[in-house]
């Protein structure tokens, strides 16, 4: 059925048209696509298991729903996604400033336009993408902004009193009617203003300057919130919270390997950095076990979160970083190397809320002890253990590698600009560390070779077997005691 071709009431009646609410739509179509084992959510991951079944079981329910977790979990997102949940299109009566069904119409201005042309009532289609409304909740909003008021220009030009209904200017809510609304940080919403929308949840009826109007509209309602904001902003109130059907929880993803999915699907990669920068996978977990330290940091706020956004900046960063250095030295392709993480220190530190003691470190310090921490994490995963205590002669993996910069003639230094081929030139001289990676990870891809290589030498630092100087030009590493004995 060409949809676009039926223009009137009359002609929709003809075609056995059956109304239904958006919730039964939503219901519906949900039960179709599980059915067909189709993927409602697409491009939402890690929640499979959690906040999808969830977010399924309250649209069976025919639930208004609210979506609580930190920043950055994709609350909004889920909410948007409900959209292909609709039908691909609906009717309204033409002219309707509140979507009016024209076989249920709700509004005055519909009514009256029915009974004056009955089955010529002119109708046009809404398709789905139109019926998401969204507004953030800030403490200015109004109840006008949301709700509606009188308006008096419009009491002028068509000669009515303000006792007339007709007066009215609606909200951003009426005008959703028929459409999935959502109200992001619900809590920041003032007391008053969310009073104003339980009748609007439960008894389908508006208050407007006195007006009280019987106007049951047809809505989904999603609200989102952050738990710090019921004690350091505002709280949601108890009677509105008594009127959502379901409260969800979301979260941050719990494995590195759907933070990395996360982050490559988000990430805006330039098609020229795709082709010429190449992103080892041990990369790619390190920038993912950076936020996860984060989010366990004793320096960083715990109850503000820290944001997928993160992850995808820091990425976006690094690969610019490696860009910049690349064209600074006029290589055609290069990789990314480890000194290429202090360019992602930005996107970290504009995205982090410090506690006293992280303000005491310093964001610049916090940022990098993050890296640092997720090096230390990170490296027992790929490679043999390093104990704090070793008996007296025991033989260590690192030992020929430690041997060489105690032996070394003169100070290792990987300088930032380096071409590709004098960063691979200068790691090839460390000669333990191809015997050392042959033996512990035989598979690796050899293209990622010198990233490992640079990945080892960072965490012997960090376990205390190096040290290493971060310099304007460069990062020098040496043995921590061989300058002194050599010295002797």
């Amino acid at each position: 059925m060409n949809l676009e071709n039926i223009k009137t009431l009359g002609e929709l009646r003809k075609t056995g048209y059956e109304s239904k609410s958006i919730k039964d739509e939503l219901r519906e179509n949900l039960i179709s696509k599980m059915m067909s084992n189709e993927t409602v959510f697409k491009g939402v991951h890690g929640y499979e298991n959690t906040v999808i079944p969830e977010l399924e079981r309250a649209i069976l329910s025919k639930h208004n729903i609210n979506l609580l977790g930190l920043r950055g979990q994709a609350k909004t997102r889920l909410a948007r996604l409900m959209v292909n949940l609709l039908d691909e299109y609906i009717p309204v009566v033409e002219g309707s400033e509140i979507n009016d069904d024209p076989l249920n119409p709700i509004s005055r201005f519909a009514i009256e336009l029915i009974n004056e042309k009955g089955d010529d009532t002119p109708i046009f289609w809404l398709h789905r993408n139109d019926r998401f409304a969204e507004k953030l909740a800030t403490p200015d909003v109004t109840v006008a902004d949301i709700i509606g008021d009188v308006d008096p220009i419009k009491a002028a030009n068509l000669k009515l009193s303000y006792a007339d209904d007709r007066v009215i200017h609606y909200g951003m809510i009426p005008r959703a009617n028929r459409c999935i609304f959502v109200i992001n940080e619900l809590p920041d919403l003032q007391a008053r203003i969310q009073v104003a929308l339980f009748n609007i949840l439960q008894e389908g009826d508006i208050q407007i300057r006195g007006f009280k109007l019987r106007l049951p509209l047809d809505m989904q309602f999603v609200f989102t919130a952050n738990p710090e904001d019921y004690t350091n902003r505002g709280s949601i109130v108890t009677p509105l919270k008594d009127r959502i059907g379901s409260q969800i929880l979301t979260h941050y993803p719990e494995d590195i390997e759907t933070a990395k999915t996360i982050t490559q699907q988000e990430a805006n990669k330039v098609a020229s950095q795709k082709e010429f920068i190449q992103v080892p996978e041990l990369a790619k977990d390190l920038l993912e076990q950076i936020v996860f330290e984060a989010r366990d940091s004793e320096y960083i706020d715990a109850k503000s979160g820290v944001s997928a956004r993160l992850s995808i900046s820091a990425f976006e960063n690094l690969l610019s970083t490696a860009e910049r250095r690349a064209i600074l030295s006029g290589d055609s392709e290069t990789m990314i190397r480890l000194n290429d993480f202090d360019g992602i220190i930005p996107a970290i530190t504009g995205k982090v809320e410090l506690v006293y003691e992280g303000e005491q470190e310093g964001a610049q310090v916090v940022a990098e002890t993050l890296i640092k921490r997720a090096i230390k994490t990170l490296f027992p995963t790929y490679f043999p253990e390093i104990k704090k205590l070793e008996k007296q002669n025991e033989e260590t993996p690192y030992d020929d590698i430690i041997s060489w910069f105690f032996n070394a003639d003169e100070d290792f230094e990987l300088l930032d600009d380096y071409s590709e081929e004098a960063y691979k030139k200068e790691l090839d001289k460390i000669n333990p560390l191809d015997d050392f990676l042959n033996q512990h990870q035989p598979n690796m891809n050899k293209n990622d070779a010198y990233f490992v290589k640079e990945f080892v030498l960072w965490a012997l630092v960090e376990f205390k077997k190096l040290s290493k100087y971060r310099f304007a030009e460069g990062t020098q590493f040496k043995d921590p005691y061989g300058s002194f004995i050599n010295g002797l």
